[in-house]
């Protein structure tokens, strides 16, 4: 069974210049068909941008190509969208929910607390301007989850309908209900932490990963110095690490 790296928004920042980053959703192979973790930027904000979109655009510099939507994508590697059954959410800002009207038939799996913090309509912290509320509209079916059943190395872990053995990981901050996916691979496991960090990142300050992406990035790095054998990924990754990692078998 196959992990696909897909790069679904470029958004390179303004300051330091060189950091030029890709958007991780991965396309993964399991006994539930195919099975997206997030979806990147959706095909209908590329036609009809949210106010976020456009601020992005503003603050970063954004290629806008709509190649770069994972139903594209997807096409483009020969596979029919509508085969894409299942949605893995690690959280539901803007940049990576976008796109769940481009698979209405897929079945949305995400953490209780993520799914209320995005419904309930309270501001509560800074980075809960990224939902956009507009992105559910077309009422897809949730599969929500919030009780600890297991332990995924160190950490806290809900073990996920789908072979391979996928897990949630907790990792609150960056949102209430903020999760990492671990998946299992044939040689060991790759640990997909989304915006909990930022662990290839040595040029932002400190003080403003933690601001923004919570408290998490040290661990992380701790984590990754003790087990060279996972492969870690963050959301925004350098777009080498596209290059290097294509496909994860």
């Amino acid at each position: 069974m196959a992990i696909r790296m897909l790069n679904c928004f470029t958004c390179n920042a303004r300051w330091p210049s060189t950091l030029k980053t890709g958007m991780v959703c991965l396309l993964i192979d399991t006994n539930k068909g195919l099975t997206l973790v997030d979806t990147g930027l959706g095909l209908d904000d590329y036609h009809n941008p949210t106010w976020m979109t456009r601020m992005f655009r503003i603050i970063t510099i954004v290629p806008f190509n709509p190649a770069e939507a994972a139903f594209n994508q997807i096409k483009k590697m020969g596979f029919d969208p509508n085969d894409v059954k299942n949605i893995i959410l690690t959280h539901m800002h803007f940049d990576h929910c976008s796109g769940l009207a481009d698979f209405p038939k897929a079945r949305v799996h995400v953490y209780r607390g993520e799914y209320h913090a995005f419904t309930e309509g309270r501001i509560r912290q800074f980075t809960e301007f990224a939902y956009i509320p507009r992105y559910i509209a077309h009422k897809p079916e949730f599969v929500l989850y919030d009780q600890v059943d297991s332990k995924w190395y160190e950490f806290d872990a809900i073990r996920l309908p789908f072979e391979p053995e996928i897990y949630l990981i907790p990792l609150f901050g960056h949102s209430r209900g903020h999760c990492g996916v671990a998946i299992k691979t044939s040689t060991g496991w790759f640990f997909h932490a989304a915006d909990a960090g930022a662990v290839y990142d040595n040029e932002t300050p400190k003080w403003l990963i933690k601001l923004v992406l919570g408290p998490h990035d040290a661990g992380l790095r701790a984590f990754m110095k003790s087990h060279p054998e996972v492969l870690v990924s963050n959301s925004h990754m350098y777009l080498e690490f596209f290059n290097e990692h294509p496909v994860i078998e």
